[in-house]
């Protein structure tokens, strides 16, 4: 079984750093595809990144290039998000998803459907 938990979220300061992360069970890295996205109040699910180590493929939105960064811990099964210059509009719930890569790979757009979500983790950024 698939459980993903994050955890990190809070509130931090305009130009602020943080650090979500997600313990996975049921997830390997080289099979499944693994991504972070996020939901601002009154707005759609954005996609933030998405990796799959099965095919190489990375997907990152322009909103977040040159801010986010994604890694993993193979030894702890747990996924980072690290959030660098966070700005008030990043501020929405923080959620970490996973797929297998084959059904991942399989979908269009990138980074959109994924069929294992965590709960979620709350950031805000103040201004």
């Amino acid at each position: 079984e698939v459980q993903l938990a994050e955890s990190g979220g809070g509130l931090v300061q305009a130009g602020g750093s943080l650090r979500l992360s997600c313990a996975t069970s049921g997830v390997t890295f080289d099979d499944y595809a693994i991504g972070w996205f996020r939901q601002a109040p009154g707005k759609e699910r954005e996609g933030l990144i998405c990796i799959s180590r099965s095919d190489g493929s990375t997907y990152l939105a322009d909103s977040v290039k040159d801010r986010f960064t994604i890694s993993t811990d193979n030894f702890k099964n747990t996924v980072y998000l690290q959030m660098n210059n966070l700005k008030p509009e990043d501020t929405a719930v923080y959620y970490c998803a996973a797929d297998t890569a084959l059904a991942y790979g399989s979908r269009w757009p990138p980074c959109d459907v994924m069929n294992y979500w965590g709960k979620g983790t709350l950031v805000t950024v103040s201004s």
